[in-house]
């Protein structure tokens, strides 16, 4: 007997959003998302793993009081910059239009992340990009420290030349590559436009806070997360690249701070992998307990967390088989529904315990979407 959906198969429809190139990026999970959130009864949501904030400006455009957290201080600025608004866009239009009237010119960005219009650059190395638009970053960055702009001013106008930025790169959406030709859009001028900002009056709240820092002292109804995941590779060395390297030069952008770098795409030294790593990305079994440390991160992070619900997002190329999420899960509450956004359907009645979605399925890059009622009490 098979378990009918726990909802119907109406999918919501998600307020538009927006928000920087980004491989974790939960675009097209944000109609899934919102209608497992609407099946509670829930009026504040924490989204945990907030990246681009995209999450939290649907929930925050739905009527939710929203908490987004990440430890990234660039998506602290995105955070800041479209939940804490309470102006209009033309209220910025000045603003905008003075930073993209400034001249070029050169300075700390261009020296190490410009490159010529050529193919091959006199240092050897790739750049994300091209020198007239490295000279608008330097000269719009000085600026914006200059003007000591309040904290919303300040992380709109930072928001605004981040995605200026991402529109004229030559990535692929991160910085720890760089493409070998140049990518056609990169040629095009960094122009600034205001972000597109709204208005909820809730009294929505930012921060960037370790999660279990953060879960212990914050009680919602609704926790949405989406942590990065510890890789299935068996083979994966100890050394590679995380989350906060792949989006390095945000922070540098964000923070203005001149770091020190290393390696061939110029990384931040504090996001190498012996300094920035997550434990959600650990691909290690623990010593005392046999388990992968990831996985153990995962149930740590829901046994702490004070919400009747949560949705956890977690993808087939993670470290947690489904037979260990389905564990973790019934342990701490009770699983009400699972999405697989690939096939947009319910796979409740798919789930076997045993079953190890990992390493037998032929079927990549699947999303799965879990909606729990906890054992917590707020």
């Amino acid at each position: 007997m098979t378990t009918p959906p726990l909802f119907n198969d109406i999918i919501v429809d998600a307020p538009t959003t927006e928000g920087i190139k980004y491989a974790g990026s939960k675009l097209k999970l944000l109609p899934h998302i919102l209608q497992l959130a609407k099946g509670t009864d829930a009026k504040t949501v924490l989204d945990g793993f907030s990246g681009t904030t995209r999450v939290s400006q649907a929930f925050a455009k739905t009527g939710y009081r929203v908490f987004c957290n990440d430890i990234a201080p660039w998506s602290e600025v995105f955070g800041v910059c479209y939940l804490l608004n309470d102006k209009k866009k033309a209220d910025y239009a000045e603003l905008i239009k003075h930073l993209n009237a400034l001249p070029p010119k050169d300075g700390w960005f261009t020296s190490h992340y410009g490159g010529a219009p050529t193919s091959v650059q006199a240092d050897g190395l790739k750049k994300p990009w091209q020198l007239h638009n490295t000279r608008k970053l330097d000269a719009i960055r000085e600026e914006i420290d200059r003007l000591a702009l309040p904290k919303v001013e300040r992380a709109v106008a930072l928001t605004s030349l981040m995605l200026a930025l991402d529109r004229v790169d030559s990535t692929l959406g991160h910085f720890a590559s760089y493409l070998k030709e140049w990518a056609p859009r990169s040629f095009n001028a960094l122009t600034l436009k205001v972000p597109n900002l709204f208005c909820t009056g809730a009294h929505h709240e930012v921060s960037r806070r370790d999660i279990f820092e953060q879960v212990s002292d914050r009680a919602v109804d609704l926790a949405y997360y989406d942590p990065p995941y510890g890789s299935n590779n068996e083979k994966m060395p100890p050394s590679r690249v995380r989350y906060a390297a792949y989006y390095h030069l945000w922070s540098t952008v964000c923070l203005n701070d001149k770091p020190e770098l290393f390696g061939r795409v110029l990384r931040r030294k504090d996001t190498s992998d012996t300094v920035a790593p997550s434990v959600f990305e650990e691909f290690r079994r623990n010593d005392c307990t046999g388990r992968f440390i990831a996985v153990e991160a995962i149930e740590r992070l829901i046994r702490k967390t004070r919400a009747r619900w949560i949705i956890l997002s977690y993808s087939a190329e993670g470290r947690a088989t489904a037979g260990e999420l389905n564990e973790i899960l019934q342990d701490n509450g009770s699983l009400l529904e699972a999405v697989e956004i690939t096939y947009k359907r319910n796979v409740m009645a798919e789930m076997k315990l045993t079953h190890d979605w990992v390493r037998t399925t032929d079927v990549p890059n699947r999303e799965f979407l879990f909606l729990i009622e906890t054992n917590t009490k707020n």
